[in-house]
């Protein structure tokens, strides 16, 4: 037993998920990756000012009678100590290690930072804290000199962070509004693309629900999409599968109706009769017909449901394991008492196993019918074959043949529509129905096979129905 099938959602909100969230996905690496380039790019810049700023003192360092001094003048004093988003602190520290001018408390440059390879010059950049504010500082090496002595000098310059925390703030929050901005209009338009492009979608389930249970045309398959149209396609086989079977129905009713019609007439012709009778022998002779006629009704009523399951027969009904010999010989043996009553010398050559997937009730029918028909249209002291093999391409081969009145070529083609009797058969049996090779028609076709109706070596008419090798 099949586990049961999930219910799907809308194919527009799937459609929507599935092209917003990989989007989302992709928008939120790239602003992550470019909030972290813009950072970079923003540290690249206030690392420049800051080794600018320090060139700028570096410039200012001198030796003077024999010690190292900085000229820096107030409005450039003025300028390291505050700007308008942070401070600028300073230190310079002679040849000897020894404190020149500025913050003498700045942090050391510490041990293992290495020059940077981005600027020519000896600077190297690192990270402090200085009076509980996190800073930035810039440590360069400037050689002095002059005619008693000759060294180099060190020049720090920090600065406080809250500039460029105020710049990593602005470049995320102009990120983050510029990709929802982004992923807002992507999903307003493509809302609109999904509804635009399943437009044919709403048209063909309005077409479909608007439809009266008798409209049975087909659906347009060039109103929607190449990828689609499998399916409208579909939907027409399903459709005129459904005609034709109801076109069977309805013609089952018509000709079951028609030929009930005249035996229910005839039963109640006979009824009225036996009620007019006064003799019991008239009445006796009246009932006997009625029994007659009930009979032959009943048979009528028999074929016709046989050949309204075989029209109407589905792959459900299919079983494996059905042997076709050992069919035949049951058929026969059923049959042998009618023909023993007309002698007629019945043969059964049904000695290999012939195994087929089909409805054995169904395959009854079939052989049964085949084999009635022979010994019904065969004269008396004639000859009945009956021959199962499997050939060598593997196909199951079922054989009827007599030496009974046969069938014209050129009616062989007709005798299969229902009702239908060729003019010898209605000579030899006139109380048949004409169903008999109808059904043995749709059993066939139900199950894969062909007939042929052909010329027997008996002098009569040869059945042949094969069986696929599938079957």
């Amino acid at each position: 037993m099949s586990a049961p099938a999930q219910r799907l959602g809308s194919l527009r909100g799937a459609l929507l998920r599935w092209l917003l969230f990989p989007l989302v996905l992709l928008v939120l690496i790239n602003s992550v990756s470019a909030y972290h380039n813009a950072l970079d790019a923003a540290d690249l810049a206030y690392d420049r000012s800051l080794l600018a700023s320090t060139r700028a003192l570096a410039e200012r360092v001198a030796v003077v009678d024999g010690r190292v001094t900085v000229n820096v003048p107030y409005v450039a004093l003025d300028s390291f100590e505050t700007d308008s988003l942070g401070r600028l602190y300073y230190k310079v520290t002679g040849i000897h290690g020894e404190f020149v001018s500025g913050y003498e408390d700045l942090p050391p440059v510490p041990a293992g930072i290495k020059r940077s390879e981005i600027y020519p010059a000896l600077v190297r950049f690192y990270h402090a804290t200085y009076r509980g504010t996190p800073v930035r500082v810039a440590a360069l090496l400037q050689p002095v000199y002059d005619d008693t002595m000759r060294g180099i000098a060190l020049i720090q310059v920090g600065e406080s962070l809250e500039a460029r925390h105020v710049l990593s703030r602005k470049i995320l929050v102009d990120t983050l509004w510029r990709q929802a901005a982004l992923v807002l209009t992507v999903a307003i338009l493509s809302w609109f693309a999904v509804r635009f492009v399943l437009r044919p979608l709403t048209l063909l389930t309005e077409d479909v629900a608007s439809r009266s249970s008798s409209d049975l045309s087909d659906f347009n398959p060039a109103q929607v999409h190449r990828e689609v149209r499998p399916l409208v396609h579909a939907m027409n086989g399903y459709m005129d599968r459904l005609r034709q079977l109801i076109a069977g129905q309805r013609r089952f009713m018509a000709d079951a109706s028609h030929q009930l019609r005249t035996p229910l007439t005839v039963l109640k012709t006979q009824a009225e009769l036996a009620l007019r009778a006064q003799e019991p022998r008239a009445i006796r002779e009246v009932v006997e017909g009625i029994a007659r006629t009930t009979d032959s009704t009943v048979q009528l009523a028999n074929r016709l449901l046989t050949l309204a399951r075989a029209e109407h027969g589905s792959a459900d009904e299919m079983h494996a394991g059905v042997l076709l010999n050992e069919l035949a010989l049951q058929v026969c043996m059923e049959l042998a008492m009618a023909a023993v009553k007309k002698e007629i010398d019945l043969s059964v050559d049904a000695e290999t196993e012939v195994k087929l997937t089909g409805n054995a009730l169904l395959l009854h029918e079939l052989v049964a019918n085949l084999v009635d028909n022979a010994v019904r249209y065969t004269p008396a002291s004639g000859r009945l074959a009956v021959r199962v093999a499997r050939e060598p391409d593997g196909t199951a081969l079922l054989e009827v043949e007599d030496s009974g009145i046969g069938v014209p070529a050129e009616e062989r083609s007709q005798v299969f529509a229902p009702f239908y009797r060729a003019p010898g058969a209605q000579q030899v049996n006139s109380a048949g129905a004409g169903l008999g090779l109808t059904i043995v028609r749709d059993i066939v076709n139900m199950h894969g096979a062909k007939i042929t109706l052909g010329d027997s070596r008996l002098g009569g008419l040869k059945a042949s129905v094969r069986f696929p090798p599938s079957a």
